[in-house]
């Protein structure tokens, strides 16, 4: 895994940085990533915490994810563009909703990434300073991958169980099962 070109200097005097998403696993793993790119990091698992930790010490950085199970990251989005105007907020999506991100760009963030999103793109996305795309990742993740690990996420997110997790994600049950009994593509 190749980390990106930035370095800690690039992070500024402060670099303080919110992660709110509600998906522990996930969250931690972007955290301590984090922290070896030199971010000093906050994590909160609601908007609540969110919104507690914005008013407490607005963050330089913040990755809100949009949708989180007490509602809407665009109110930590809001409430930190209020607090601290120069923070770079990024939001993670899920799938189909880009006319949500496009309502959070309105709202203040600098820019939004597709879950699931590594630490090489959360870091720059945070740091580009341009208005022009970053350029595209070396190694990005096949689409079976991403296939592949949206379907983990909701299968956690059902908490293991086959039948909701096929009825979500409108599967065959028996078409689920022989997926989530293979390994991962690369």
């Amino acid at each position: 895994m190749n980390h990106s070109s930035h370095t800690p200097d690039d992070l500024g005097p402060d670099p303080s940085l919110l992660l709110v998403d509600d998906d522990p696993v996930f969250v931690n793993r972007l955290a301590r990533a984090m922290e070896k790119r030199g971010f000093d990091v906050v994590v909160a698992g609601s908007i609540a915490e969110g919104l507690s930790h914005v008013r407490e010490r607005p963050p330089a950085y913040a990755v809100i994810d949009l949708r989180l199970e007490d509602g809407s990251g665009l109110d930590v989005v809001e409430a930190l563009r209020a607090a601290r105007p120069d923070a770079r907020v990024i939001v993670l999506t899920g799938y189909g909703a880009i006319a949500t991100a496009v309502a959070a760009v309105k709202l203040g963030a600098s820019d939004y990434l597709a879950k699931p999103a590594d630490a090489d793109d959360v870091t720059a996305a945070l740091l580009s300073r341009d208005e022009v795309l970053p350029v595209p990742p070396e190694n990005p993740m096949s689409a079976d991958r991403v296939r592949w690990e949206h379907i983990q996420r909701v299968f956690e997110q059902c908490d293991r169980n086959v039948s909701e997790t096929a009825r979500r994600l409108h599967m065959h049950r028996r078409t689920l099962q022989r997926i989530l009994a293979k390994r991962g593509p690369k």
